[in-house]
């Protein structure tokens, strides 16, 4: 195994990285219902165990050193390139910040928060009207939101990987799923037959493309 570096143990790293990935999603998705603040928090907890990883300790390196060390005996594991474990695994060499992976993970990360801040003006108008979301992202999906956070945790993984993310990514699918099932009973509830009718022609989360696209609302609701 090679000797540690001095590329790990920056908490402050951990604690600057954390809040402005959070800060971004906070600002973009504005949260003000118990349910969003649990979808928020579930994200931020998935980024403070990645970045904890990534600049504080590797826990994942250190529980794969054993194997890592023997299959890839020149990789110094404790150097910070050495957590781009897709790079590594593949036997790759050079930078990995130019790594298809890498640059894969910010489309996913970028188109993320994209989606999450045009959701958000969308919903936020309809609820000034206490009007349904139809707008926007929200004519092709039911719940673009859940998505887009979604995005943003695949396209980490695919950036830095970790055991502990890796086993949360599934876990916080299923609750997003739960949340947006809840979310569309408490719709239904308040909105009727106008929530059925949207809910009728746009899929949950995997949007539909045809020629024949139906006609929906356009406006801020």
């Amino acid at each position: 195994m090679n000797a540690p570096s001095n590329d790990y143990g920056l908490w402050g790293l951990v604690v600057l990285n954390s809040v402005i990935f959070v800060g971004f999603a906070y600002s973009f998705f504005k949260p003000t219902t118990g349910r969003d603040w649990r979808s928020l928090g579930a994200y931020s907890a998935f980024v403070v165990a990645l970045f904890a990883e990534m600049y504080g300790f590797p826990l994942t390196i250190y529980l794969m050193s054993g194997w890592l060390g023997t299959k890839f005996p020149g990789v110094n594991l404790f150097g910070h390139e050495a957590g781009h474990l897709w790079w590594v695994l593949t036997g790759r060499e050079g930078d990995p910040h130019f790594g298809v992976m890498h640059l894969l993970s910010f489309v996913f990360i970028f188109a993320g928060f994209m989606l999450l801040s045009k959701a958000w003006h969308v919903l936020y108008h309809a609820q000034r009207h206490h009007a349904l979301a139809t707008a926007g992202p929200y004519r092709r999906v039911r719940h673009p939101q859940y998505i887009g956070f979604v995005a943003i945790m695949f396209g980490f993984l695919l950036q830095w990987p970790t055991l502990l993310t890796a086993a949360m990514f599934p876990v916080l699918v299923v609750m997003y799923v739960r949340l947006a099932i809840a979310e569309e009973r408490d719709s239904e509830a308040a909105l009727g037959q106008g929530w059925r009718d949207y809910a009728a022609v746009t899929p949950r989360f995997i949007p539909r493309f045809s020629k024949d696209d139906r006609t929906r609302p356009v406006g801020s609701h």
